[in-house]
């Protein structure tokens, strides 16, 4: 098995699942994570190895996401997230098609790295152990930076009429 194949088999996870995370998508985060790999096997002269090789993996995936999106100039379905209840608990979402709309606003206008945290967390089902390897952070600061995501969304959630 040549280098290649071994940051694929042990990567391929990690990456599809963050970008099934930003697109709800599995066909599209399908798709990405493949050209993300063919674009990784075009660079991987350029790794310098001073990042987790993941995160260099998810940051091509996440430009190739990005430039797919500008191409194709479409808008992400919200169908599949869920409902909101009451509290505006982000964590047990079944929302209604304009609930979805106003969490992902929400979510859109929330700053890094509060914003790919909390969609790792929520769509991504990463773990905070997970979330902090690709961040190359600790797990209670994946957790911290989730949970503050967390209470700014219920926040603009509640001003949001």
């Amino acid at each position: 098995m040549t280098d290649i194949e071994a940051i694929y088999e042990r990567y391929f996870k990690d990456v599809y699942l963050y970008i099934y995370a930003l697109s709800q998508d599995k066909h599209i985060a399908e798709d990405i994570t493949s050209e993300a790999f063919i674009k990784a096997l075009d660079a991987i002269d350029s790794f310098r190895g001073s990042s987790d090789i993941r995160v260099w993996l998810c940051q091509i995936a996440k430009n190739c996401y990005y430039s797919y999106l500008r191409k194709n100039r479409r808008t992400i379905s919200l169908e599949s997230v869920g409902d909101i209840i009451d509290s505006y608990d982000p964590d047990t979402l079944i929302m209604t098609a304009e609930d979805s709309m106003k969490l992902h606003q929400c979510l859109h206008q929330l700053k890094e790295p509060y914003k790919e945290v909390f969609s790792l967390r929520v769509f991504g089902e990463l773990s905070f152990k997970q979330i902090a390897s690709l961040f190359n952070k600790t797990d209670n600061w994946a957790c911290v930076t989730f949970h503050r995501a967390k209470m700014k969304i219920q926040e603009e959630m509640r001003r949001t009429p």
